[in-house]
């Protein structure tokens, strides 16, 4: 799979987790995905049980998994995220 995410993607889906989801610690919690941040906010990291992403300045971002199919149904997940309602 092609490592190329949409921006727009990463911070709607970070933004509707921060709205939506239930907040445990620093961290906020949807459809199996927590997304949190670094002290400054300038850094935000999406994670499920195996994929990790985060994604800071200039649209820069890292991907940590072992196998394809991890990443494909992460996005998955990001993409469900993304057509939730705003609540």
């Amino acid at each position: 799979m092609k490592n190329e995410i949409d921006s727009k993607l990463i911070l709607q889906v970070f933004d509707i987790i921060r709205l939506q989801g239930e907040k445990k610690g620093e961290s906020y919690f949807l459809q199996g995905i927590e997304a949190s941040n670094d002290f400054d906010g300038y850094t935000v990291f999406l994670r499920d049980a195996q994929v990790q992403l985060s994604f800071g300045f200039h649209n820069q971002y890292h991907l940590d998994y072992e196998k394809d199919e991890h990443l494909e149904q992460f996005m998955l997940k990001l993409k469900a995220i993304k057509s939730l309602k705003p609540s």
